[in-house]
């Protein structure tokens, strides 16, 4: 009987083409925004689009509250929430149905001002292009707080004094990476009070035990986290290096010590959770204040189909920010 031999492109409905880009076979319903004004009676979130850069076809989908809490009779400034969505550096959209759905729902319960940047993807775009285009979202949020004719969503209800990184599996590492490069520019006004990272994707060549035991996991296993890492990481470059591995780079800690509070969200079945607390205890080395929640039982992305698990990961969210 022949064997089955496990074909990771096959796994991520993905083609490689020989000109190094993917044909992606993997096509998700798209939602609109519902445009400036509210859309209809009982809707609780409005949201809109904006173009981020033009030059690297890079977007953003801003999402705001219907309901605006109050104090005294004024509008009480919401928190301002950048978010990096996952999809394994291949994959997804802000468009997408299911993270416009998320990112929904988020604004609405938080609640916060949501800026969802749609980064460009690899292999197309090797790192750290994704880190380029959350630095371009940063310093857009900071040129609307400067400028007397910047968005209105965010002058009118935003909390520059409160913005939030927040990325799940490959959007977590970008949240973390944005958080240290950001540190060599002068973001003043806003400010960056906290980093969100839930089931952050990073890796290295020195296997760890949770991938060992969960290779063959059925929704992430350890051929395909290694393909990802050879379709996003510059070429010439292993695993090892900082954007995948920062937990063994000197420099890259050091900048570390600046970033300020964060939380690690992870679960007991991803490959990914000793890694993940690696992180953790690499931050907690560096003075950095870290809440870490850390569940038994779970997989990677478990919360993408699982509705209880992101109810509980939202609350995580709420006590954060």
């Amino acid at each position: 009987m022949a064997s089955c031999k496990f074909d990771p492109y096959e796994h991520l409905n993905v083609i490689l083409n020989e000109d190094g880009t993917l044909t992606r076979l993997l096509h998700l319903p798209n939602s609109p925004p519902t445009g400036e004004d509210q859309v209809e009676p009982g809707q609780d979130v409005v949201s809109k689009d904006v173009t981020l850069n033009e030059e690297k076809k890079t977007w953003m989908r801003i999402y705001r509250p219907t309901k605006l809490p109050s104090n005294d009779k004024s509008v009480a400034r919401l928190p301002i929430v950048l978010y990096f969505h996952a999809g394994q550096w291949v994959h997804f959209s802000v468009g997408n149905t299911i993270i416009h759905e998320t990112l929904n729902q988020l604004c609405s319960e938080l609640p916060a001002i949501v800026i969802g940047v749609d980064y460009r993807l690899a292999p197309e775009n090797r790192l750290p292009a994704q880190y380029d285009d959350a630095i371009d979202s940063i310093l857009w949020v900071k040129d609307q707080a400067a400028n007397d004719e910047g968005d209105q969503w965010l002058r009118d209800y935003g909390d520059f004094s409160r913005c939030y990184l927040y990325g799940i599996s490959c959007g977590g590492n970008i949240a973390l990476n944005a958080a240290i490069r950001i540190l060599d520019h002068k973001i003043s006004p806003i400010r960056i009070a906290g980093v969100i990272m839930n089931q952050p994707l990073f890796g290295g060549k020195q296997r760890t035990k949770s991938e060992l035991k969960l290779a063959t996991d059925e929704y992430f296993p350890l051929p395909v986290i290694d393909l990802l890492w050879d379709l996003a990481l510059p070429h010439g470059t292993d695993r090892d290096h900082r954007f995948c591995n920062p937990m063994i780079d000197g420099p890259y800690q050091e900048k570390m010590k600046k970033i300020g509070r964060c939380l690690v969200i992870g679960f007991g079945g991803d490959p990914l959770v000793d890694r993940q607390q690696d992180l953790v205890q690499t931050l907690v080395r560096q003075g950095v204040r870290v809440e870490a929640r850390f569940d038994d039982v779970g997989f990677h992305l478990i919360d993408l189909i699982d509705s209880r698990r992101a109810t509980a990961i939202l609350n995580f969210i709420k006590d954060f920010v």
